[in-house]
């Protein structure tokens, strides 16, 4: 991912996040529920995706390290 892609997210997440604060304060907690389902699989799979890279790059580098 390249900055302006976390950039949005850190955006999308933020505001994400500020709604579902809000809407808790005003006793919406249904939809807070949904909301936090989205952001935690928003999380994950910005996890899945650093995860996916590191072990990219670890095995290219363990690769060019055989004779």
């Amino acid at each position: 991912m390249n900055t302006n892609q976390l950039t949005f997210l850190r955006i999308v997440l933020a505001g994400r996040t500020a709604h579902a604060r809000n809407a808790a304060a005003r006793g919406e907690r249904g939809a807070s529920a949904v909301e936090w389902v989205v952001i935690t699989a928003l999380l994950i799979g910005i996890a899945v995706a650093v995860g996916a890279i590191v072990l990219n790059k670890l095995t290219t580098k363990a690769n060019s390290l055989n004779p």
